[in-house]
């Protein structure tokens, strides 16, 4: 699906997978995230503020699971670490990261990762 996509289409997926509405991979998108993209791509208003609200609240209201390895770690992806992170460091908070976070979405990222394939083979 991704080969499909326009440069500007792969951007905008990755910082709503990554930032908006995370998730624990980013090569999937499902209906609603697919709807969200077109809306921004089309220029329909979103209340980016709400998304991520709703996600935060969704992310907390889960249950606990247990890792099916090791039944000492939980399996449950972390919501929002870079945000949550960032908001403990600018209050002075020391932050060591038990997992690597995101780095961000920069145009060497883009290029390695938002170009359309096609378009990468007929690069000179």
């Amino acid at each position: 699906m991704r080969t499909s996509m326009t440069t500007l289409t792969q951007m905008w997926m990755t910082l709503l997978l990554s930032n908006v509405l995370p998730s624990d991979h980013n090569s999937d998108l499902p209906l609603p995230k697919c709807q969200l993209v077109y809306a921004i791509l089309t220029r329909m208003s979103v209340h980016v503020a709400q998304l991520i609200a709703d996600a935060i609240c969704l992310f907390a209201g889960m249950p606990p699971t247990r890792h099916p390895l090791d039944p000492d770690k939980s399996n449950k992806a972390l919501g929002f670490p870079a945000l949550i992170t960032g908001l403990y460091q600018s209050f002075g908070v020391p932050v060591t990261p038990s997992k690597v976070i995101r780095p961000p979405i920069t145009r060497a990222f883009i290029e390695n990762y938002c170009t359309p394939r096609q378009a990468q083979g007929n690069a000179p």
